[in-house]
């Protein structure tokens, strides 16, 4: 492809991405159902069709229609679904991509320098950390740990060091930690040094980082967003156009974009998003207060109870519920962990998150089996679950049932 041909195509995305300042008014929901997905002009289909091409035809040489020319750089389905999403996320712009990690990969390249430094958080996925760690540090980017909900530690590294991003997830993954977004933003912005969130555990129903100061916010789609189990996928959102369009240029240059039937898939799970995050959050409340008085818990780390210690930040940062994810320690170690891990019936053991099933994964060995060693390694009794949408008895009994065979074993 020309240079002139990728200059416009990239010019184009720009403006399909940016979010309309008069609909924000509207309700999160309706902007879900009606962002980006206008019938379509020819059939009047009220779903946005799936546009698998992997080109477009030219009206005379560089006569684009509509600014189409080959959908690694442009697709009208994704478009309709970075439209979608940065309306849902309050941002000017969305950028979408073939997973999450796809995502974060491009958003530092296309910020990040060799010399440069990072602040990462020291609870993060363990995917996240493997990519700096074995990616970006050779690559010559410093990475540091802190505890990123100790605004203190955080305000005592920035005035050691310059550091050209901290990085935060809140909740975090797997201990469900939280990190006040606005305290961290000021703190960080005073030091020149920008906030990019991680928002994936709250989804863009439940917390606005942007909102909060956040100069990015990015998504594995394939959780919450896709929210059933189909499709991976990933996304940054953010309001600054130069960074927007460095972003969007080294999107285009490598070429991690998700196929139309991707951006399709995103597009129909963000429309039923808040009623799925809803029941998530219920069912994970019940099922936290549940586990907290159960004799084999060590501990619950979920920030909708009271006792977790990010609870009141949690409470006014993030909005109708607190998700639905948790993360418990059970009493007897690694064994019974794994053991409970391997007896449930409706909680599948699985790797991710997000979805409308349940599932329970043994983060030390599955997720973060990369952070082992490491500021960052998770105990080895704990267990991360993903609350799904069924009835919570049903969800409540089986991890009975799974506690009681874990007893027997």
């Amino acid at each position: 492809m020309s240079a002139t041909t990728t200059e416009t195509s990239v010019s184009t995305t720009a403006s399909a991405t940016a979010a309309r300042p008069e609909h924000q008014s509207r309700a999160q929901a309706t902007l879900a159902i009606h962002s980006g997905q206008e019938p379509d002009p020819i059939t009047g289909a009220v779903v946005t069709p799936i546009y698998m091409t992997s080109t477009f035809k030219q009206d005379g040489v560089g006569g684009l229609r509509h600014g189409y020319d080959y959908s690694r750089s442009v697709n009208p389905t994704r478009d309709a679904f970075d439209t979608q999403l940065a309306a849902v996320e309050g941002a000017r712009y969305a950028l979408t991509f073939s997973s999450g990690l796809a995502a974060i990969d491009v958003l530092l390249r296309a910020t990040l320098k060799p010399g440069d430094a990072i602040l990462l958080g020291d609870d993060v996925y363990g995917g996240t950390y493997r990519l700096l760690a074995k990616v970006f540090v050779p690559w010559g980017v410093r990475v540091d740990v802190v505890d990123v909900t100790d605004t203190a530690a955080v305000s005592a590294a920035l005035s050691q060091r310059r550091y050209a991003v901290i990085w935060v997830e809140t909740p975090s993954n797997p201990m469900l930690r939280i990190t006040d977004i606005r305290a961290t933003a000021a703190i960080a912005h005073a030091h020149g040094t920008r906030v990019v969130v991680d928002n994936t555990f709250a989804s863009p129903v439940l917390q606005h980082p942007l909102e909060d100061g956040a100069d990015a916010v990015v998504y594995s789609t394939t959780k919450y967003i896709g929210g059933h189990s189909d499709v991976v996928g990933g996304a940054v959102l953010l309001s600054d156009e130069a960074t927007r369009d460095e972003v969007a240029f080294l999107q285009n240059a490598a070429g991690a974009v998700p196929s139309p039937f991707d951006s399709w898939l995103d597009i129909r799970g963000l429309k039923t998003l808040a009623l799925r995050v809803q029941r998530h959050s219920e069912n994970a409340l019940a099922i936290a207060q549940w586990l907290e008085g159960h004799t084999d818990v060590e501990h619950v780390w979920y920030p909708g109870l009271t006792s977790h210690p990010g609870h009141e930040i949690a409470a006014r940062q993030m909005h109708g519920g607190f998700g639905g994810m948790i993360s418990v320690q059970l009493r007897g170690g690694a064994a019974v962990a794994k053991a409970v891990a391997g007896a449930t019936e409706l909680f599948t053991l699985a790797e991710s998150l997000g979805g409308v099933e349940s599932l329970i994964e043994h983060p030390a060995a599955m997720t973060h089996s990369s952070v082992a060693g490491t500021a960052l390694q998770v105990p080895d009794n704990l267990l991360r679950l993903s609350v799904g949408i069924e009835g919570v008895d049903d969800l409540i009994a089986d991890l009975e049932q799974a506690f009681a065979r874990a007893r027997v074993a």
